[in-house]
């Protein structure tokens, strides 16, 4: 009993820092949908669901999902270079400004906090964080989620489930606000969203590093143009 306790609590520990109250700045960024409503192709509930779902089937695809998965695999072969390749990877494939120094400062706020309450005992955040303030990687929230999911035990697919849903509870949460979206509809949206996850994790699984970065074209122009947009809410 005691050890299935220690069990609940890492996963309980996990989900906290995947929480979208947990303090790291995800709620400033739309990841270019804000954009999207400037130029009223997101309307309301339907185009919002619309993006959400073409969101995860490319830019997390091929971006933050994948690297849950190639991370495990890297921690497992106690391969940290490749971690610091990774992030060279998915920062240099992001083409627009504004994303690229978002998920930076995502990144850094939650290595912080993770250091706050865990201090040192985390395996590879250290040498991560020593990378990134030695300028030999730039920061990415996917990398600080799976180094720590790892280090609290939790299989690779509980791990991409939970970051899955963890960025997608926030983008609605942004789109509440934004559109606005009725709290109701955006939860039947997610719930949509908890749908796509198992045939979105079965297809990542079959994919490997050269896949990183494979973004569709829309949604980073929408991401790049969000650069020069006067009026909004969100920092990207």
């Amino acid at each position: 009993m005691e050890n299935e306790l220690n069990e609940k609590l890492n996963y309980l520990e996990v989900f906290q820092i995947c929480d979208s109250t947990f303090p790291i700045g995800t709620f400033n960024h739309s990841f270019g949908m804000e954009n999207y409503l400037r130029t009223n192709v997101i309307k309301k509930a339907p185009e919002f669901r619309i993006w959400l779902e073409n969101y995860y089937r490319s830019q997390f695809r091929f971006g933050e999902g994948l690297l849950v998965k190639l991370c495990y695999e890297a921690i497992n072969n106690q391969n940290f270079e490749k971690l610091i390749d990774y992030d060279d990877q998915i920062t240099k494939s992001t083409l627009a400004l504004e994303t690229r120094n978002g998920t930076k400062l995502i990144a850094h706020q939650m290595i912080v906090l993770i250091q706050k309450i865990y201090g040192d005992k985390v395996p590879h955040l250290q040498e991560y964080a020593k990378a990134i303030d030695d300028g030999k990687a730039f920061g990415n929230p996917a990398i600080v989620f799976s180094i720590f999911a790892h280090y609290k035990g939790v299989p690779l697919m509980d791990a991409f489930l939970m970051y899955g849903y963890s960025v997608a509870s926030t983008l609605v949460l942004n789109a509440v606000r934004a559109i606005p979206l009725g709290q109701r509809e955006g939860q039947v949206i997610l719930n949509d969203l908890i749908k796509l996850l198992k045939p979105l994790y079965k297809r990542v699984m079959k994919l490997d590093e050269s896949y990183i970065g494979a973004n569709a074209p829309g949604l980073e122009m929408a991401q790049i143009n969000h650069e020069t947009q006067e009026s909004r809410l969100f920092m990207s």
